[in-house]
């Protein structure tokens, strides 16, 4: 078979590359040269050796070319694009530049523009007092006395840099209360809920007194843009302060510290009848006498026994909701006493049903058993800054 493939490719060959004569006469001379196929297909080979390098070459060289062109293209489109906002950004500063030099009284009625908007902002700013991190984000950055800076333009950096705070408040009380409307989310809660006839706590005069911006740039005496500023800022530092006023009142801190959890809310096997049962709270254990401490602002409605549980303390919180400490050694409270969030009430022991010395910690919200997890990681998250 073998055989009969190479006899039909060798008759193949003959047919394409034939033995071929040349005759050649010069000078009355004739001279014959002979083409063996051997010579053709060398020659042959030769030629679609060189056709292929040229259409190669050629390929690319077109295809450098054209990718040439779109990095160029696009080179130039991003030069000038930043061409262009290098230019609005000179044409902004120029313009302010320009007013602020063709302003009646000039720098002096700039710097009356300056003192009306900082006496505004500080309407705002100085709600931010007390607040976590309130103080380093809200830090202004006034250009040093030993600028070689001219009136004009120092002025005009103090203008920028109110520009820069009121906006940076406005982030941060919004980002705030977003963190605290999550806190009442992991704790099960409906902030809005907590919010409702609270909006505008902590905050007087003109923030909340002015209905629209025009009013409150009449009565602050600034611009109408920076009064829209300030009441945007003004509005979400009171959902802040009402949602952080609300999570004041509830059980978000610890009831104890450098202890561990041992048991969690929920169905467990009970240590003493070996069978199912409800556990209405959390264990917490940690050496005797370890200090407990409310976990919320409260009024003490209840010191003594009760079964099953040892020596208790109740505080009751308001709006619905009371927390329970049981198993205690001894207590620092009585009843009537009004507590503070982390106020020490009593030391933890092993008083009760209770196989080993831990606190037994449990949140009621209008007479149900609540999760009391769910409000410590609230008060975890609600810490952070």
């Amino acid at each position: 078979m073998n055989t009969g493939r190479v006899a039909r490719v060798r008759h193949l060959l003959d047919r394409l590359f034939p033995e071929r004569h040349i005759y050649l006469r010069a000078n009355g001379e004739t001279r014959g040269y002979i083409l063996t196929a051997r010579k053709q297909m060398l020659m042959a080979a030769g030629g679609v050796g060189l056709a292929s390098w040229l259409i190669l070459s050629t390929a690319s060289t077109v295809f450098a070319a054209i990718n040439f062109t779109t990095v160029d293209r696009a080179v130039a489109q991003t030069r000038a694009k930043y061409e262009r906002l290098m230019a609005d950004r000179q044409a902004r500063l120029d313009t302010a530049v320009v007013q602020l030099e063709t302003t009646a009284g000039s720098v002096d009625e700039l710097a009356r523009t300056v003192e009306r908007r900082h006496a505004a902002l500080g309407l705002v700013l100085d709600n931010f007092r007390n607040i976590p991190g309130a103080a380093r984000a809200l830090t202004p950055q006034v250009p040093p006395a030993n600028t070689h800076m001219a009136p004009v333009e120092r002025v005009l950096a103090v203008k920028l840099d109110q520009e820069r705070l009121i906006a940076r408040a406005q982030t941060f009380a919004r980002t705030r209360a977003e963190r605290l409307r999550l806190a009442f989310r992991l704790a099960g809660l409906n902030p809005s809920s907590y919010m409702s006839g609270s909006i505008g706590s902590g905050l007087g005069g003109p923030l909340v007194d002015a209905k629209d911006t025009h009013a409150l740039a009449a009565v602050l005496d600034v611009d109408e843009a920076f009064a829209a500023r300030i009441k945007n800022a003004a509005d979400n530092l009171s959902e802040m302060r009402a949602l952080a006023d609300a999570a004041d009142n509830l059980p978000f801190s610890r009831p104890a510290r450098d202890v561990r959890q041992t048991s969690g809310f929920g169905i467990r096997f009970d240590p003493f009848k070996h069978t199912p049962a409800v556990h209405a709270g959390l264990d917490f254990a940690g050496p005797f006498m370890t200090p407990i401490y409310a976990t919320a602002p409260g009024i003490v409605s209840f010191t003594g026994v009760r079964s099953g549980y040892g020596n208790v303390v109740e505080i009751d919180h308001g709006g619905g909701f009371k927390t329970r400490y049981a198993h205690l050694q001894s207590f620092s409270v009585k009843p009537g006493d009004r507590v503070a969030v982390g106020t020490r009430i009593a030391a933890m022991g092993s008083t009760g049903r209770s196989t080993g010395v831990h606190l037994h910690y449990e949140v009621w919200m209008n007479g149900r058993p609540q999760n009391p997890a769910r409000f410590v990681k609230a008060g975890d998250y609600v810490q952070q800054n």
